[in-house]
């Protein structure tokens, strides 16, 4: 059955108790779509409630706990016409000093689900002939900065598998996209600052200003609502003809 524009969709929503991932439940949940809000931490439960979607506690750095959730979405919707891959972690260190627990964490959370999340809802996407699989990667799939070297090779490699998804999605009603934010204001951006600032030897508003604002034409930080509403139309019909493209959000840091 080929979904259609009076179907109401069923999402996906990973990272979803605060920030970006929980405006876009919101957000999908007032279009009337159907959401499974998944994320590690049992307070996205009430997040989740709030806006209206179902909650699944997952820890997605474990491949069967990404599998898991596939399986939970289509078990109570029947099937998933969107996915939007948004976890995340950071981790501000030198490479000469960065753990590698907190690489292989970052990498499996960030690259790995959301290859394993993809691979798991694309045959209830193909047998609908239908799919929108939108990866939340960052103004750092585009450039690099210091200390963030396992979050900038996820966001660098989450553009390649948008791009494959998109050739192999194509034929089959599947699109895949890519939104790149800068600097969004979220409780990750708010740990950055601080750990940005003893990295630096810098006070947290000199953080802001010197640092992560420093690139940008835009002089302030992004509203989750602003990436949720890109979410939002990169997952309807209307954006059918959009695939495997990356979508910057970046207050203007890479027209330079």
């Amino acid at each position: 059955m080929t979904a259609n524009a009076s179907t109401p969709r069923v999402a996906l929503v990973t990272g979803t108790s605060s920030g970006i991932g929980e405006a876009v439940v919101r957000h999908f949940c007032e279009l009337g779509h159907q959401v499974l809000a998944v994320d590690f931490n049992p307070a996205g439960r009430e997040v989740a409630e709030r806006a209206g979607a179902a909650f699944f506690q997952a820890d997605l750095t474990d491949g069967e706990a990404c599998r898991a959730a596939a399986a939970e979405a289509i078990k109570r919707f029947g099937r998933v016409d969107i996915l939007v891959n948004n976890a995340g972690i950071q981790h501000v260190s030198p490479i000469e000093t960065f753990p590698e627990a907190k690489w292989r964490q970052i990498i499996d959370l960030m690259l790995t689900a959301p290859f394993l999340l993809t691979q798991a809802v694309w045959p209830s996407m193909r047998e609908s002939g239908w799919g929108r699989v939108i990866n939340i990667a960052s103004v750092h799939a585009q450039v690099a900065s210091p200390g963030k070297a396992a979050y900038i090779s996820a966001k660098h490699g989450m553009i390649g598998l948008t791009k494959t998804a998109a050739l192999e999605g194509g034929g089959q009603g599947i699109t895949a996209n890519a939104i790149c934010p800068a600097y969004v204001k979220t409780p990750l951006v708010d740990n950055q600052i601080a750990d940005q600032a003893r990295m630096h030897g810098m006070e947290e508003q000199e953080v802001i200003e010197n640092i992560m604002l420093k690139n940008a034409a835009v002089k302030r930080l992004i509203e989750p609502s602003e990436v949720a509403s890109l979410v939002a139309y990169l997952a309807s019909d209307q954006a059918g003809a959009v695939t495997g493209a990356s979508w910057n959000i970046d207050l203007g840091w890479t027209a330079q």
